[in-house]
């Protein structure tokens, strides 16, 4: 039986100032390309069937436009669970996609929070990139602490928000929001430069450059593990 991981995906399709947003597409293609030919894939959202995509990473991201029209993913995304139909129990490791959603609607989800809190608990790959870590703060370890706190990681980076112009998209910016939770946080010496981090089962990556790099590493740590 091969390990089951799940792609958590926002179902957020607006900014805090009326952008449209979604979730990001390399940052789901470049990790799901490393892992599909070895563990079974479920896509969930909180509002379930076709989460939005992030309509200017089409744009941007045009060598991985073969994401959408590959029928296998055209089917996990249609069908996509909600959150609330998930058990932490049926999974050997979670994923959240970044994009600036996650960061409106994942950060605060009730549902999510028990969620990634189930995952983390097991001992189970807790894994996020870019904004996806937004999804993670308000996870909480066996102690009830954060389970960014005394650990290190990374998110999309204040000065790389800055750069973006979406400061005032979100609610919150992820770099000081780990620190804030008394996180270790990490970043690549130059903006936009991949960089990937791993303490014991929480495995974050900064920005999209850093999809492949967190898709070879959530294979590394399930590897590791009968």
């Amino acid at each position: 039986m091969p390990k089951r991981i799940l792609f958590v995906f926002t179902s957020v399709d607006k900014t805090l100032t009326g952008a449209q947003t979604g979730w990001y597409l390399p940052e789901a293609a470049h990790p799901y390309y490393i892992l599909a030919p070895k563990y079974d894939i479920d896509f969930a959202a909180p509002k379930g069937a076709n989460p939005p995509v992030d309509e200017s990473s089409v744009q941007n991201f045009k060598d991985d436009v073969k994401f959408l029209e590959d029928p296998t993913v055209k089917e996990k995304l249609a069908n996509a669970k909600k959150l609330s139909e998930v058990k932490a129990s049926d999974y050997d490791a979670i994923f959240y996609v970044g994009g600036h959603g996650p960061v409106i609607d994942l950060a605060v989800d009730p549902v999510n929070i028990q969620l990634a809190s189930e995952f983390f608990r097991a001992g189970k790959v807790t894994s996020a990139v870019c904004h996806g870590p937004a999804a993670l703060v308000g996870a909480t370890d066996a102690n009830g602490d954060s389970i960014f706190k005394n650990r290190s990681a990374t998110s999309f980076s204040d000065l790389e928000e800055t750069q973006v112009g979406k400061v005032k998209d979100v609610p919150f910016l992820v770099e000081s929001r780990i620190k804030e939770l008394g996180g270790r946080y990490e970043k690549a010496k130059e903006p936009w430069q991949a960089h990937v981090v791993r303490d014991g089962n929480l495995i974050t990556g900064q920005n999209p450059a850093s999809a492949v790099g967190i898709g070879e590493a959530i294979d590394k740590a399930l590897s590791e593990t009968a």
